[in-house]
This record gives structure tokens, C-alpha cells and sequence, in this order.
């Protein structure tokens, strides 16, 4: 009786010994970073080419914080990326190149864990290129302040990978604007 309980009893002094990262942030708008996200990435295709696994890469930028509701902590961008899945019709050596562009709407629900939902399109590259209706929900998990553990479900295929939380970049902040000084007379 006690080994089948001292798992629980781990599991539970762990989850017990990080409430911070429990909070939540939902209610707290702006508190999530403000940067690109770049997701390298491995993608599963069980809707498509037959259960492929392949690389791929994501970047998405955001276009503004708390755009659609601004009570809570949300933020909108555009990703883009490209996606390899091999071909196995004779021997795999002709493969898949996939090019989504979608909208990504994700929601801070604590400095621990994100979800998101991603409308778009997907050009498929083999043969005559063909764009086809995408939509992925996901979440991350963030392990560290700018790395999350991405996973991503729907239409047309699967994904995993790690996401690197960039800092904004300088010349999409907005600044001042200038103003004209004369030199004294």
C-alpha cells in the first residue's frame, strides 16, 4: 500500500509547492510577452500524407495586445512557416513542402500555461500547389520565461516543438515622434 502511494504523494507536494505558477493572469491584460515567437518544430500528418513526420519552422509576429477583448490578457498575430513532410508512395523519397499562414489568437490563462487557436490557409507545394483550410488550437507550456513547449492539433496535421519568446523588436516599438528645436537667438 505505501509504494502505490508515495507517487500521489510526490505528485501532490509538487503541485502544492508552485502555486505562483498557478495564478492565474487571464483577468490581467498585457502580462505576456510582447515579441515574435520562433518555433522550430516536428509535424505529424495523420489527415495528411498518411501519417508523415517531418520538420518544420513557425514564426508569428504579434499585431497588437488585447485586440479582440481588451479585459483580458490576450494578444493576435500573423504566423508563417513552412513544413516538410516526406511522400512514402515508393520508397519516400519525394516529400511534402507546406506553407501555413494563419491568425493566432492566444490567451494567458498563467505565467505557466498559454492556449491559442489558429484559422488559416496552407499551401501545399507538391505537384500543382494547392491552398487548403487550416485550423490548430495549441497550447504552451512555459518552462522558462521566453521557451514554451508548443503543441498544436486540427487540421490538416499535428505539431510539437519548442518556441523561443523574442524581446520586441526595436523598430516595432512605437516612439515619439519627434520634435523640431531651433537654436536659440
Amino acid at each position: 500500500m505505501r509504494c502505490r502511494l508515495f507517487p500521489w504523494l510526490v505528485l501532490t507536494g509538487l503541485l502544492a509547492s508552485t502555486p505562483a505558477l498557478a495564478q492565474s493572469i487571464l483577468k490581467n491584460p498585457g502580462q505576456h510577452p510582447q515579441g515574435p515567437e520562433l518555433e522550430p518544430h516536428l509535424v505529424l500528418g495523420p489527415f495528411h500524407h498518411s501519417g508523415a513526420v517531418g520538420p518544420g519552422f513557425r514564426a508569428t509576429f504579434q499585431i497588437g495586445k488585447n485586440n479582440f477583448i481588451d479585459s483580458i490578457n490576450n494578444s493576435v498575430g500573423i504566423g508563417v512557416g513552412i513544413d516538410w513532410m516526406p511522400v512514402c508512395g515508393g520508397g519516400c523519397s519525394t516529400g511534402s513542402i507546406a506553407i501555413p499562414v494563419v491568425m493566432q489568437w492566444s490567451f494567458y490563462l498563467s505565467k505557466a500555461w498559454s492556449v491559442f487557436g489558429e484559422p488559416g490557409v496552407v499551401a501545399d507545394m507538391i505537384g500543382s500547389p494547392t491552398a487548403i483550410p487550416m485550423f490548430q488550437a495549441g497550447g504552451r507550456w512555459h518552462f522558462q520565461e521566453s521557451i514554451t513547449l508548443t503543441m498544436r492539433i486540427g487540421w490538416p496535421y499535428w505539431s510539437v516543438g519548442v518556441s523561443f519568446l523574442l524581446p520586441p523588436l526595436f523598430f516595432l516599438v512605437a516612439r515619439p515622434p519627434r520634435t523640431a528645436t531651433l537654436p536659440p537667438r
